[in-house]
């Protein structure tokens, strides 16, 4: 079944429970919860809602992760930075490889965008295509707007 080309959900939905891996937690017992929003069509690009409970724990990223917090706060810290708190509104990037601990201070609720990275060669054989594919439907809208009849 081909998937939809505008999905819509609110960042306030119900969350599953999603466990942090139990090595990770360095302290308390935080409690995660997510619900996955939205899949790419090639399965390389997930947005989700991710929510956590008060804890430290180490974070390892296999994808890149962009994050917007929307509720909450949290103190972020990772080799040769320094701890510093985030909250509301706050974009924080993490790049595939990246490892932080988190410090949940109560209660944190994020909006979550992983990507797969792709082999560089690969990436700019993706947007070569993609401009490829971008020209040609401009140029046939173009014709279509000048009245030119086009057939495939």
């Amino acid at each position: 079944m081909p998937l939809a080309l505008i999905e819509t959900a609110h960042s306030g939905i119900e969350l599953d429970p999603s466990p942090i891996e139990p090595s990770w937690i360095i302290e308390g017992n935080p409690e995660a919860r997510s619900r996955l929003v939205s899949t790419s069509r090639c399965n390389t690009a997930k947005t989700l809602v991710w929510s956590c409970t008060e804890g430290r724990f180490n974070w390892y990223y296999n994808l890149d992760e962009t994050i917007i917090i929307l509720e909450g706060s949290i103190v972020l810290e990772s080799e040769g930075m320094p701890p510093k708190r985030y909250g509301v509104g706050d974009v924080i990037y993490f790049r595939s490889g990246a490892r932080a601990k988190w410090h949940v201070e109560g209660y944190v609720r994020k909006l979550a965008f992983l990507r797969l990275n792709n082999p560089l060669p690969f990436g700019i054989a993706i947007r070569a295509v993609n401009k490829l594919k971008s020209l040609i439907a401009r140029n046939s809208a173009g014709r279509a707007a000048a009245g030119i009849i086009v057939s495939n």
